[in-house]
């Protein structure tokens, strides 16, 4: 069992996350792939008992994920984000569901944020993208928490580069008959709030997601899947 983190400057939290992923006992091995970071992030992941792969040029989550990926040795991956902290032993619950066959993909769930952040445009937007492509009704789209069996990653990898990466992972592997699970966590993550650089963030996010959705139409031209 494997856990893949990317990671770029997340040497506020990095350590407590490997440590909370360590404490899952599940896990064989930890991953994380530093994505070009400049504040010593793959010093401290690799002082907290991680595998680090650090890269020459930062290459965005999903190219970070694709590597990592490549080196895992699991049955079974889960997905974490670098800035998770020790809140990273939630992992445990997305990763028994696919261990014990229940599901083929997790995906987590967070408790309601404790800052304003945006005002729900890329959500709506990636809820409505996976509802009409994945017929799914899904409560947390954007979650980058996710643990999948191998039959998954063979149909999904190599994964979307930006913001979009999880958005197409849900209705790609949808799209595919697998099972999709979200469970409900307490993880909790660095928030972004209401100012100049949450803004940007989610302006960010809402181009990738849009563009995914509008990959999707052409793949799929408007065929839906049937809700369930």
């Amino acid at each position: 069992m494997s856990a893949v983190i990317p990671a770029y400057n997340e040497a506020a939290r990095i350590g407590d996350t490997v440590r909370g992923v360590r404490s899952i006992a599940e896990v064989d091995e930890i991953i994380v792939v530093d994505d070009a970071s400049s504040d010593g992030t793959a010093d401290l992941a690799r002082e907290a008992g991680a595998r680090v792969i650090t890269l020459p040029h930062n290459v965005g989550k999903g190219g970070a994920l694709n590597i990592g990926i490549r080196e895992a040795a699991g049955e079974v991956v889960v997905l974490l984000d670098g800035d998770l902290g020790l809140s990273s032993s939630e992992a445990r619950g997305l990763i028994m569901p696919v261990l014990e066959n229940t599901a083929d993909m997790t995906i987590a769930r967070f408790p309601r944020a404790k800052k304003k952040g945006g005002f729900g445009l890329v959500r709506n937007l990636a809820c409505c993208g996976i509802h009409y492509f994945a017929g799914l009704e899904s409560q947390a789209p954007l979650s980058g928490q996710r643990a999948m069996n191998r039959a998954v990653l063979a149909k999904v990898v190599p994964f979307a580069s930006g913001y979009g990466v999880e958005v197409a992972l849900t209705i790609k592997v949808a799209r595919a008959g697998f099972r999709v699970l979200e469970v409900p966590t307490q993880m909790t993550h660095a928030e972004t709030g209401r100012d100049l650089k949450g803004f940007m963030h989610r302006g960010k996010q809402f181009v990738h997601v849009a563009r995914v959705l509008t990959g999707c139409f052409f793949q799929y031209g408007l065929s839906r899947k049937g809700v369930n």
